[in-house]
């Protein structure tokens, strides 16, 4: 496996559109979880796409599992059941392909994505983190705290995470028309710094356009950190509410494998040491990321 110095470390794509596409039931707000108890082997299956893609970091397909929004759109009492599904995939996929992949936790948004004015107290924020880094630490390499759309959001996930003596790594969601700013509107620059300071080791953008982890890129760049991005396929992310679904979102017809990649590689010019997928990037992107990368070396 890369080292995370002088390398670039692959990650793997958008669990919850590649789900989309395997199963056949119903879209719901609760998406990528119903499927874990209802078609968890589909689940296993796109994590071993994944690796054998080449990614090198698989991130537990827990992204919609939040204490708040099971009591929103599902049942509290899910909870559980739930994350012990999602370990068991990754866990399966990972021996199933014979490689040494890392399992990052997942800390994500806790009650909708984009939306800043949506997160919670800080009390809440924390003790929330808490609950899911202390169920997920056991079973996972790493916690990448993701799609954090507000510095206080962002330094609460970040603090739960770190309680974990698990490496951490933090994800910003940037403003799709202008990649220096959260989508809080908060600096990138700013953020990156506050949650550094708490140890993060790694910080990323993902979920935003990929012209605009360019130019979030450009911005990581001039800090002393490992930095890295994942961008989405999506036109806008501005029709999806919270508790909304993402089948309101329509995709762009100009991100196929090749072409992300070309996205992806510019990253990599600018110093990104992490790369990867998120939602609309399949197992074929991450594919030809992967030759690439192979190709430079």
């Amino acid at each position: 496996m890369m080292s995370d110095r002088g390398n670039v470390v692959l990650l793997d794509g958008g669990m919850g559109q590649e789900l989309r596409k395997r199963s056949s039931r119903p879209v719901s707000p609760l998406w990528s979880a119903q499927v874990m108890l209802d078609e968890p082997h589909l689940v296993t299956a796109a994590h071993r796409d994944f690796i054998e893609a080449g990614a090198q970091v698989i991130k537990l397909n827990t992204y919609s599992a939040t204490p708040l929004r099971l009591a929103r759109d599902g049942d509290a009492r899910m909870f559980e059941p739930l994350y012990t599904a999602a370990l068991s995939a990754a866990h399966q996929a990972r021996e199933e392909s014979g490689r040494a992949v890392r399992i990052a936790g997942c800390l994500p948004p806790l009650v909708a994505s984009y939306h800043a004015g949506s997160v919670p107290d800080d009390a809440t924020c924390l003790s929330d983190y808490q609950r899911i880094v202390a169920r997920q630490v056991d079973g996972v390499d790493l916690f990448v705290c993701e799609t954090m759309s507000l510095i206080r959001e962002a330094r609460a996930a970040t603090i739960a995470a770190m309680e974990s003596q698990r490496p951490v790594w933090v994800a910003f969601t940037v403003d799709d028309s202008d990649g220096t700013r959260l989508r809080s509107g908060e600096s990138l620059v700013d953020a990156a710094r506050e949650v550094a300071a708490l140890g993060a080791e790694r910080i990323m953008v993902n979920c935003s356009v990929p012209e605009a982890v360019t130019t979030a890129m450009g911005e990581l760049a001039t800090l002393n950190v490992p930095f890295g991005g994942y961008a989405n396929g999506f036109i806008s992310v501005v029709p999806l509410q919270p508790g909304g679904t993402v089948d309101k979102l329509a995709s762009r017809t100009d991100l196929d494998p090749a072409a992300y990649t070309e996205h992806a590689i510019k990253w990599v010019e600018q110093g990104a040491t992490a790369i990867g997928g998120c939602c609309e990037v399949g197992p074929a992107h991450i594919a030809a990321l992967a030759k690439r990368l192979s190709e430079k070396g």
